[in-house]
């Protein structure tokens, strides 16, 4: 039996992922696009390490938050990131869309009110009606 190794390369993407800043614009121009309401931008550098930009945003029924959270997987894969986790699309009351550097949030709005995920990841001594340090209503 050759145990000689036969030279082997092994393939590499052809896409590098995509930056965070650019996988934002996709992600506004995506929510944006299926009309999206309340888009809530978060800056985590600083905060945490999980993700840059935590992204919230609210639909008008189950139906348009899972119809977001699809096309949003779709077009942050077309924008080059392999995979693209999503949870809660069976009952689509809260959607969470995993895009590496973004994690966004997509709810219903009575839902959305209920776990109040800006107040949770904002500056407790912001100005209430500006918002948390580090956010931007779109």
């Amino acid at each position: 039996m050759n145990s000689t190794r036969r030279n082997q390369t092994i393939p590499q993407s052809a896409k590098t992922p995509p930056s965070g800043s650019t996988l934002l614009d996709v992600v506004k121009s995506s929510l944006d696009d299926d009309k999206a309401k309340d888009i809530v931008v978060i800056e985590l550098v600083g905060k945490s390490e999980i993700a840059d930009y935590l992204v919230v945003a609210s639909g008008t029924s189950q139906r348009h938050v899972g119809a977001m959270g699809e096309h949003l997987r779709e077009q942050i894969k077309k924008a080059g990131l392999e995979t693209v986790p999503v949870e809660g699309l069976t009952q689509c009351d809260w959607v969470l869309v995993d895009g590496g550097d973004i994690i966004v949030h997509l709810f219903r709005p009575e839902v959305r009110e209920f776990y109040n995920i800006e107040k949770m990841w904002g500056d407790s001594a912001s100005n209430p009606e500006e918002g948390p340090t580090g956010t931007t209503r779109l």
